[in-house]
């Protein structure tokens, strides 16, 4: 900071420039409360069909979201100017309170240059003043301008990174205060410093920093984005490759912090990912060399893939889209290479078994060998990336060393075929053989798979409960779905095999119950009455649902969150129809009532039909295991209860008047929906069958199913009139019978589809 431009520095600019942001910061909370208030709501009330239902609401939510950023962006600025500003205001005060008192020890200042110079004043006056005296002055004056420029050059420092935190738009970060961005920042090239340290030679106290350090920042992104450009993208590979070097004859902190480093691999992989959705030039260049990077070995020739080294830093956090993509189409680019010249994984990626071998994931649940593991983590935590990687091509049918060969026309001779990263994942690939803490044989990277398709075909990422937004699906989702349901059909051991995989599985499926009801009924016009869809619809065949959901009902989650979704949906359709009556017209010629039974009986038969099928699936599961699964189905049910609830909490995919607010969210609280009490019923065990048995409580015999399906899609169509004032005992009546007809229809469709047998071996013949 120049002498002279504190002294003579004016504020009036600076402090008509906070006015006006104190002026845009009140001006957009109102346009955000108005954009929540008014844009949202009205967005989520209205009628949104065909292409809009896809990407008109999405526009208005990010817009929404824009205004959001915008006023948190806004506030930081003009909180980091405001603090700047009387800072300087104050540093400008001191000054002058120091060249007053240096007048009274006549002592002279002057401006020299951008500097200044400190002497006893000329003549008589400065005879007696001490070079002391004139020495402190001249200290105290240079640290009143270090202070300054200190204050000034961290300010705009800040504020340029703030700005580039989005590539376009407004970026998210909060600061009360210059202060709290600045240390930061500052906490970010310290913690850099030590990680570039050889980590042999870390102490354990500087293990612990680094560790603290990164526990708490790693959701601030200007320490994120600041931390990974000064530790640089090699430099991170390097890092964790040698933090973890089991060559190695120096351990951190002496070997002591072992039973830290998953804490550190979780926070560095969260710090990573927040790092990675800053758009500013140092993080794009950071991002570029990191691709460039992972396709090398970490520490020259012979050195581990970097590759395996990235993948066990992404199992947490919410990576860029774009990185994500980029670095999937090298990792895949470099795998097909492999398996064009008949390599397996393990020599891609040069794991040969036995000796010293990183363990570069410290979580348990697998050694982190293989890298497509920890990159299916980070695709389950990023829904959008994973749609665009899994419906991506692998491999072309005319590649040359395409092994791949399927009989696509049922004539008997196979042929080479067009392979997506899905097909390949989830049907080809030979998953690498790892094993977890206990020593057991790992289930981590086909379970990884499962959610990270579980958040592709959602729109959410894994494990976490739909929201209006995700449940309408894109074209690419909805035909991903179809496509997984008619693969387990194809070959039921690519489920059956890894039982573990069916809990997302069953997940996804529900969310697509709009779409499996219209599978099973025929017409498309009574589907698009019975069964209103926003967004693109899933089209798997009738004989692949069958055997997918026959396939999926083996097992304890995969048969709960499609039966839980099932009655969900079942019982909202027909609130829905019971309040609107006039919604399904399948003949003009039939009275309100006769077109309401209709509707409500289709309902029931087709949950009757897939209960049906889930049951004739839990029946073989417990002859497999002579029923010793039960308490495990119904343990699963049970614990399906706050899932359920979520699903109710999104209506019947389309929002109803009568059942739902804005955003197709229930209005007056989920128990209060049929569906709500349904489900209540379901997962807390207060209904029971004809028998007087507790509902779904006896897999083991068909019947037992049977009488528990009746019993609720009853409930649920007689509290369905009830609550819309127009009960009517005869639909009742009527509900159980269409039930009786769907699940005599699933035992016809399960017999014909399995070839008579209800062992799913039967149809792997072809495989």
């Amino acid at each position: 900071m120049d002498f002279d431009t504190l002294l003579h520095a004016k504020f009036g600019t600076l402090d008509s420039a906070l006015t006006d942001w104190d002026t845009l910061v009140t001006n957009l909370e109102k346009l955000e409360r108005a954009a929540n208030d008014g844009l949202k709501a009205t967005a989520a009330k209205a009628d949104w069909r065909g292409v809009n239902s896809q990407v008109g609401r999405n526009f208005v939510a990010k817009t929404v979201g824009e205004f959001a950023d915008a006023h948190t962006q806004a506030t930081s600025v003009r909180h980091i100017i405001r603090d700047t500003a009387g800072e300087l205001k104050k540093y400008q005060g001191d000054l002058q309170d120091a060249l007053s008192r240096a007048k009274g020890q006549h002592i002279s200042v002057t401006a020299s240059g951008t500097g200044f110079t400190v002497k006893a004043a000329d003549g008589e006056a400065g005879k007696d003043v001490r070079q002391s005296e004139v020495d402190g002055l001249r200290d105290e004056i240079e640290g009143i301008l270090k202070g300054a420029a200190e204050s000034d050059g961290t300010a705009a420092k800040i504020l340029r990174a703030l700005a580039d935190q989005a590539e376009k738009g407004f970026g998210d970060g909060s600061y009360k205060d210059r202060d709290q961005a600045a240390d930061a920042m500052k906490k970010a090239e310290e913690l850099a410093a030590l990680a570039k340290k050889d980590p042999g030679k870390l102490t354990g106290a500087e293990f612990d920093t680094l560790l603290a350090g990164l526990s708490t920042y790693n959701r601030d992104g200007l320490f994120a984005s600041t931390f990974a450009q000064q530790l640089g993208a090699q430099g991170t590979l390097d890092f964790w490759a040698k933090l973890n070097d089991p060559n190695s004859r120096d351990f951190a902190a002496d070997g002591k912090r072992f039973d830290q480093h998953d804490d550190l691999q979780k926070n560095l992989s969260l710090t990573l990912a927040n790092a990675t959705q800053s758009h500013s030039p140092e993080m794009s260049r950071w991002k570029t060399d990191m691709l460039l990077a992972v396709d090398r070995p970490v520490g020259g020739a012979g050195g581990l893939s970097g590759y395996v080294v990235m993948s066990n830093l992404m199992r947490w956090g919410d990576y860029d889209d774009d990185f994500l993509t980029g670095y999937g189409s090298g990792m895949m680019a470099k795998e097909r290479e492999g398996v064009r010249h008949g390599s397996r994984p393990e020599q891609i990626w040069g794991y040969h078994g036995g000796g010293l071998w990183p363990h570069l994931n410290s979580t348990g649940t697998d050694a982190g060998f293989d890298p497509m593991t920890g990159y299916m983590k980070a695709l389950s935590n990023s829904p959008d990336a994973a749609t665009d990687f899994f419906t991506g091509p692998f491999i072309d049918k005319d590649t040359d060393g395409n092994p791949y060969e399927r009989d696509t026309d049922g004539d008997g001779n196979k042929g080479k075929i067009d392979l997506t990263n899905f097909q390949y994942l989830f049907e080809d690939r030979e998953w690498m053989q790892d094993q977890d803490s206990e020593g057991e044989d790992s289930i981590s990277g086909r379970n990884y798979l499962a959610g990270a398709l579980e958040a592709a075909t959602t729109g959410h990422p894994a494990g976490e409960l739909p929201t209006p937004e995700t449940y309408r699906h894109s074209e690419e989702q909805a035909k991903l779905y179809a496509d997984v349901v008619k693969s387990v059909s194809e070959v039921p051991s690519r489920l059956t095999d890894h039982s573990y995989m069916s809990d997302s599985l069953g997940q996804m499926s529900a969310e697509y119950m709009p779409d499996i009801h219209r599978a099973l009924s025929a017409g498309d016009y009574k589907q698009d009455l019975l069964y209103p869809v926003e967004g693109s619809v899933a089209k798997p065949s009738e004989q692949d649902l069958t055997r997918f959901m026959y396939t999926l009902g083996q097992n304890p989650e995969g048969y709960a969150a499609l039966t839980v979704g099932q009655h969900a949906y079942t019982a909202s359709m027909m609130e829905h129809h019971f309040a609107h009556p006039e919604a399904f017209v399948a003949d003009p010629r039939y009275s309100a009532t006769e077109n309401l039974e209709l509707a409500i009986t289709d309902v029931a038969q087709n949950a009757g039909e897939i209960q049906g099928t889930l049951a004739t699936g839990r029946a073989y599961a417990a002859e497999l295991d002579a029923g010793n699964k039960d308490a495990e189905f119904n343990d699963a049910i049970t614990t399906a209860g706050e899932w359920g609830e979520s699903l109710v909490g999104l209506g019947v995919g389309a929002a109803t008047a009568t059942a739902t607010g804005p955003g197709a969210m229930v209005a007056g609280g989920v128990a209060e929906t049929v569906a709500g009490q349904v489900i209540g019923s379901l997962t807390e065990g207060m209904m029971k069958d004809s028998s007087g048995e507790v509902i779904y409580r006896n897999g083991q015999e068909i019947n037992g199913t049977r009488d528990s399906t009746f019993t609720l899609v009853e409930e649920a169509a007689r509290k369905a009139g009830e609550k819309a004032g127009a009960p009517s005992p005869h639909i009742v009546a009527e509900v159980a019978k269409a039930a009786e007809a769907g699940f005599t229809h699933a035992s016809t469709n399960t017999d014909g589809y399995l070839n008579g047998v209800g062992k799913p071996s039967e149809l792997e013949k072809d495989e």
